[in-house]
């Protein structure tokens, strides 16, 4: 019994580790993820997290990860020697940057974008587009070298404008955060921001938004450590079905 007792537990242990009773070389354990790694624009948070979960589950082992910051932050991480398998920007000049650094391969663009004024939800302080209503506002923008701060600038431009805000953003997000909270009274996004935040803003409309466009294009590293689970990931996104998402978020397809 004892020695009976002694098999079963060696079985038990050996099972552990490779299978008892003669177990195939497919019992094995699976191989570790492979983690593809990706920076892309912060206006592209929630479109990006949809579609890295389908990649996912359309690349078994694999494991998408984000950095989602502001694309002029992203090229100059990526400069400094920051990991990267693939780049997507909110605007061809941050991607242009890249290209000359020769930090991607080929772009592609695979979307468009317009600005949207967003005030918290019910508009306490009753703003009615890019005019008077914002004197004495609390408006925040886009820094001018984010995209969508140089989009803010060029729009602003053809409107004879003149936008005094009381701060300007990094990141379109943090634009969108400061309007939800209450902090602001307006602040200048894209569409797809006002559409992510949904019931906690309002919408004012903008004249002639259309008129101001940007392309996002996304290419592969230059230094990608996974280069062919990469252009996957790039041919993806361009697919119908990633194209979908991105239009279900309020993007424009790319022309």
């Amino acid at each position: 019994m004892r020695r009976v007792l002694q098999a079963a537990l060696g079985c038990i242990v050996a099972a552990a580790v490779s299978g008892c009773g003669g177990g195939s070389p497919s019992s094995a354990p699976a191989a570790d993820t492979t983690r593809l790694t990706v920076l892309a624009a912060a206006s592209l948070t929630p479109s990006y997290e949809q579609i890295g979960k389908q990649f996912e589950k359309n690349h078994s082992g694999v494991d998408v990860q984000f950095t989602f910051e502001g694309s002029q932050d992203l090229v100059a991480q990526m400069a400094q020697g920051a990991p990267a398998d693939v780049l997507a920007t909110a605007d061809r000049t941050s991607m242009d940057a890249a290209v000359k650094e020769n930090l991607v391969e080929a772009p592609r663009e695979f979307a468009r974008n317009v600005l949207a004024l967003i005030t918290p939800a019910g508009n306490p302080a009753k703003v009615t587009g890019l005019n008077s209503s914002l004197d004495g506002a609390k408006l925040v923008i886009c820094a001018p070298e984010v995209p969508c701060g140089n989009a803010t600038r060029k729009l602003t431009s053809r409107l004879g404008v003149t936008l005094k805000p009381m701060s300007e953003e990094q990141k379109v997000t943090d634009v969108r955060g400061k309007v939800e909270s209450g902090e602001a009274d307006a602040g200048i996004v894209y569409r797809t921001d006002a559409i992510t935040a949904g019931s906690k803003v309002h919408v004012v409309p903008i004249d002639r938004a259309g008129e101001v466009v940007n392309d996002y294009p996304i290419a592969v590293a230059a230094g990608a450590v996974h280069h062919d689970l990469a252009k996957d990931f790039v041919e993806y996104v361009m697919s119908g079905e990633a194209q979908r998402v991105l239009a279900g978020n309020g993007f424009l397809r790319p022309r």
